[in-house]
Parts: structure tokens; C-alpha cells; sequence
């Protein structure tokens, strides 16, 4: 895990997508790729503007955005990590995938209420199902990653297999690991994974819950919070369609309200 892009542009979520990166760059002594996004108009939803009105608008966000890169740059000089800078203009997710050739994890967030594009919810799951790389979602509360607690939300899913084995090098850094599976919905064995784990030397905690109120995201949410976990792990949750695997059910409830980052892979 030595190569981190993350998602820059000026918004309300910026600050928490930064610091989780710089903190994961620092821990795997790792290059940091910075992807300065500059959204069109179009793209922000606004079809009603065209010609000069969205080439003036387009123009404000690129400005905009430069001044964005010179704050950060002269941040970035003090941080004590390798890093490059990229400038792009277009849809988020296509700019992030067309950029993550050599990434090793995105970082975006969980979820933006003010984010000046579509529902970053949607924007993870499209970046995971179309990269092929693990993705951390950041809730822009955060100002300190945290790696000495992490809860596996398991489902014996292929995807969230995939999720833990992409997360092994963050997990061999935890002091406490809990696999936690809600039951009468997990597809293999949680025993068979805590197995798997222990030969990485990562020792975890198998814990089966009843679903609070037949809600799984609640219950892994709720549980969580109880832990207090640094992150959480998943992969695609739901429906055997990709599209509802990651964007509705489970996923989008841990996408919407976990307290904590969630790293995800497909």
C-alpha cells in the first residue's frame, strides 16, 4: 500500500480526505497522488447553463482550483512525504478511475451533503466496481485516522474477501481486529477467515449479532460505534447485482452514517 490517491478539490470534505491519506502515506512510507478535480458545469448538474454562462462557470471553478493547488502545495512542502500534483477537469469518478492505474487506494468520502456533484456515495461505488482498487470513504468529521481498531463487517461474500485481503497491511497494524457477522446472513465461514488472518499474524475476534430491528447496516453501524473502530472493512453487500451490491442495502447504510472510514473493495 505505497501508492495513495486522493480526491482533491476545494469542499466541505477535502480536509478529511487529506489527512486519512497523508496518515496512510506516512504509516506505508509511500507516495501521495493528489488529483485536483475541476468539475464542469454539466457535470454539477446544471444542464440549463450553456454556452458562455457554463465557459464563464467553468472558468471560476478552474481558478478556483489553482488557488486551491497553491494552498495545498505549500502544505504539502512541510508534510515530510513524496508527493505529485494532477489537474484535471471532468465527472469525478471517470477522473479518479482514469488516474488510478498505479494506485494502490483511493480516498474519497463516505458521504457529502454539500459536495458540488453527484452523491459521493455513488461516486465510491462507481470507483470501486470500475477500478479494481480498494477504496477508503471518509466521513468529513475526520481529522486523525486511526488504525489500532478495525471491525471486519463480514458476509463470507467474495467481495468481502476481497475487501480483507486488500486490507492486510492496515490489519497487521491493528492492536484490535473484530470480524463481526449478522446472523443468518453470512454466505461462508467467519471461522474459515479468522483462520486465514491468524497466518498473517492478525488475530481477530469472531462475534455473531441478531440484526437490531432486521436492519443489518444498524446493527454493523451501532456496533461500530461500540467498538470504537478506527474503520470498518466491507465489501459489496445486497442484491447479486453489482449495481445494487454497492449502492443500496448495507453498503449505502455504512456509506451514509458509520462513524468512521470504510474501506471497501470489490
Amino acid at each position: 500500500m505505497k501508492n495513495i490517491l486522493v480526491l482533491i478539490h476545494d469542499d466541505p470534505g477535502q480536509e478529511a480526505r487529506l489527512r486519512l491519506a497523508l496518515d496512510v502515506t506516512r504509516m506505508f512510507n509511500g507516495h501521495l497522488m493528489c488529483l485536483d478535480v475541476a468539475i464542469p458545469s454539466v457535470a454539477l448538474g446544471d444542464d440549463a447553463f450553456g454556452g458562455g454562462v457554463g465557459a464563464i462557470l467553468l472558468a471560476e471553478e478552474i481558478t478556483n482550483e489553482a488557488a486551491n493547488r497553491r494552498r495545498l502545495e505549500q502544505r504539502l512542502q512541510n508534510e515530510g512525504v513524496s508527493w505529485e500534483w494532477t489537474d484535471v477537469t471532468g465527472r469525478v469518478a471517470p477522473s479518479l478511475r482514469a488516474a488510478s492505474q498505479f494506485a494502490d487506494l483511493i480516498v474519497v468520502n463516505r458521504r457529502l451533503d454539500d459536495f458540488p456533484s453527484s452523491d459521493m456515495r455513488a461516486v465510491a461505488g462507481e470507483v470501486i466496481a470500475r477500478s479494481g482498487k480498494p477504496v477508503f470513504a471518509v466521513p468529513e468529521s475526520l481529522r486523525r485516522f486511526r488504525s489500532d481498531c478495525a471491525m471486519i463487517a463480514w458476509n463470507g461474500s467474495t467481495g468481502s474477501m476481497a475487501a480483507v485481503r486488500h486490507a492486510l497491511p492496515l490489519l497487521r497494524r491493528a492492536d484490535r481486529v473484530f470480524l463481526t457477522e449478522v446472523e443468518g446472513r453470512g454466505e461462508g465461514s467467519a471461522e474459515a477467515a479468522a483462520s486465514y488472518l491468524s497466518r498473517y499474524d492478525i488475530h481477530v475476534r469472531v462475534e455473531r449479532l441478531a440484526p437490531e430491528g432486521g436492519d443489518i447496516g444498524r446493527t454493523l453501524v451501532s456496533r461500530a460505534l461500540s467498538h470504537d473502530a478506527g474503520y470498518v472493512i466491507a465489501g459489496g453487500f445486497g442484491h447479486s447485482r453489482l449495481t445494487e451490491a454497492l449502492f443500496g442495502g448495507v453498503t449505502r447504510d455504512l456509506l451514509t452514517n458509520a462513524p468512521c472510514p470504510v474501506f471497501m473493495a470489490h
